[in-house]
């Protein structure tokens, strides 16, 4: 048989209480989690957007527990465009908008708010049954008797969810609309029964959850993804002890036909970005990041493991050694600097992209100080081959690397509402701009702060303008541009270095913070190399990578906006399958307040057992 790689497990690091306590015990491998406070919870640590999926849960407990439910199953991370976190009830009380970001379980819990509420309500009871809860409308299969199996089932690819209990599967009728409806014992597991996913709630990653209230202590949720049907020893193997489709896993019961465990050799990934494949096709021949030691005579840089196009320079060791940006379709003599809103000069710093790095010339402060140390983050396009794209209003040319979703786009502006072409397969989830022969500045584009705001990379700002994209986001073929002088000034001539998310390799999003050194944790898909944030309502661009700091937590970073040295006090780790806040401090963790990332990945977690 062979490795299943990584199996889904209760995740350490998500679990919160209202008032932050972790409140949850994990052993056997965290999946079993116990609680010992009401109102906690954790989510799993793998998440999927399509595919069939099955795994299960043993419910336990040590004391009656009539007085609580628990709560398990899948739920959105819809929530906010993505937030890979649980929030218990900010707004206070039953029917408030946001208590919950349950995105399907056993039941639909619809209030008096505009937020509809999907989790799952396992009580005192072993039926099946409509109730109100609350004054709110509930749905769902109600089970508190210890020593039952909880099945699920979640069919992304057509928006359904199926639900079970010890291999009775049943029909949630009308679940998405609150209206009164009986649920039906279906019995054996049938496609045509199960919960359809509602409009808003579709094309989202889905995520194991769990939830304890309303009781003190004592309730017991063992997961299984597939690593043991006997939940730790608490049940004898099942009947059916059985793998699912493609040889993985280890369930009580046989996964409906189709259905996967949820492991890493189960999670699709783009094909485009495979350390299975070619070389050119792993992450770090995409993305690297390096560092250097300055001599102030010319030198080499190597070690990157790929021809550069776009290098991105910062003196970490030393204050006011302005930050440099070369890329290989303006060419080696032309520098930028992304911390000021200067207009591009002409230098000797970099000389030349060599196959495996870079050449440094010996008199630039910017690039090769005597014994400063310098950070360099690099990525690939086309190696400097150029092509003219014809997609949009305004003829661009471009270098694209469309396996790697990156490319360098240079036009011309018209001074009037335009489109231009991009050259990449997908939609553009991340710009960043500069009108090269003037002084405005910089123009950052992230896809979840939405095309009617902007960042500006040397001023730290982040707010709302509609004259930069026209308040539309960007097509699979181009960017819609407006008559901000920032993006489209008559005859300005820009760059555009323009991304979009490859699964297993790069992610664009958002977070929101909690104000506790317990903070939000991220879900990737990889394990991050390159780190960039900003705070929504504007601030620093600060810049964390794995080059520089490469054990956790990582306490240095750089900042974008700024010519200063690294600095500490806001420390982040990077874990296999993202990465995890780990300061109360309000530049990167403000209390109810998005945080958006741009992160770039070094191996995909798919990968992590099985690349050196």
């Amino acid at each position: 048989m062979a490795s299943s790689g990584n199996f889904c497990t209760w995740s350490p690091l998500l679990g919160i209480k209202d008032d932050g306590d972790f409140g949850i015990t994990l052993s056997n491998g965290n999946c079993e989690a116990t609680h010992s406070h009401n109102g906690i919870s954790t989510l799993g640590t793998l998440s999927v957007k399509s595919g069939k999926w099955y795994w299960e849960v043993h419910y336990s407990a040590s004391s009656d527990f009539s007085d609580g439910h628990l709560i398990c199953g899948w739920q959105s991370l819809k929530k906010n465009v993505d937030f890979a976190y649980i929030r218990q009830q900010p707004g206070g009380g039953a029917g408030a908008p946001d208590r919950y970001t349950w995105g399907s379980h056993l039941m639909n819990y619809k209030g008096a708010g505009t937020a509809v509420y999907q989790g799952g309500y396992l009580s005192s009871y072993n039926d099946v049954n409509n109730d109100t809860y609350n004054g709110a409308y509930n749905l769902g299969l109600r089970v508190g008797t210890a020593g039952k199996i909880l099945q699920y089932a979640g069919d992304f690819d057509n928006n359904k969810l199926y639900f079970g209990i010890d291999n009775t599967w049943y029909s949630l009728a009308n679940a998405g609309t609150g209206a009164s409806a009986a649920n039906t014992d279906s019995g054996t597991f049938n496609a045509t029964y199960g919960w359809s996913i509602e409009s808003t709630w579709q094309g989202h990653h889905w995520i194991p959850a769990i939830w304890f209230s309303g009781a003190s202590s004592g309730s017991v949720g063992i997961g299984n993804w597939g690593q043991d049907s006997s939940f730790a020893g608490t049940k004898s193997t099942g009947t059916a002890a059985a793998a699912d489709g493609n040889g993985h896993g280890d369930f009580f019961y046989a996964p409906p036909s189709g259905y996967l465990a949820l492991c890493t050799a189960n999670l699709p990934i783009s094909s485009d970005i495979d350390p299975a494949e070619t070389d050119d096709n792993i992450s770090s021949k995409n993305h690297n990041t390096i560092v250097y030691t300055g001599t102030a005579s010319t030198q080499s840089i190597t070690g990157l493991g790929f021809k550069p196009d776009l290098v991105w320079i910062q003196n970490y060791s030393s204050q006011n050694q302005t930050p440099r940006l070369i890329d290989s379709t303006r060419g080696v003599t032309k520098s930028l600097q992304p911390s000021y809103s200067t207009a591009e000069g002409t230098e000797s710093g970099l000389t030349a992209f060599g196959t495996d790095g870079f050449t440094i010339g010996s008199t630039q402060g910017g690039y090769n100080t005597s014994t400063a140390t310098y950070v360099a983050w690099c990525w690939r396009a086309n190696g400097g081959t150029t092509s003219t794209n014809t997609s949009g209003t305004i003829t661009s040319t471009v270098q694209a690397n469309t396996a790697g979703g990156f490319s360098i786009v240079s036009y011309t502006g018209t001074g009037t509402n335009a489109t231009v072409g991009h050259g990449l397969t997908a939609a553009p989830e991340y710009m960043i701009i500069k009108n090269t022969g003037s002084t405005d500045n910089w123009i950052n584009y992230n896809k979840v702060g939405g095309a009617a705001n902007r960042g500006q990379i040397n001023t730290g700002s982040y707010g709302t303008s509609t004259t930069s994209f026209q308040s539309t986001d960007p097509s699979a073929t181009v960017i819609t541009l407006g008559t901000s002088s920032g993006v489209n000034a008559s005859t300005g001539n820009y760059i555009a270095y323009v991304w979009h998310g490859v699964e297993g390799y790069s992610k664009f999003g958002q977070y929101e913070g909690n104000e506790d050194a317990n903070g939000p944790f991220v879900y990737t898909g990889f394990r991050p190399k390159l780190l960039s944030l900003i705070r929504s309502t504007g601030g620093i661009y600060d810049v964390y990578d794995s080059a520089r700091y490469t054990a956790n937590p990582i306490d240095a970073y750089m900042q974008w906006s700024t010519d200063s040295a690294e600095t500490t006090g806001y420390p982040i780790d990077f874990l296999a399958n993202g990465f995890k806040i780990r300061t109360s401090g309000t530049g990167i963790n403000k209390s109810q307040t998005a945080f958006y990332y741009a992160v770039w990945g070094d191996v995909p977690f798919k990968y992590n057992n099985t690349l050196p």
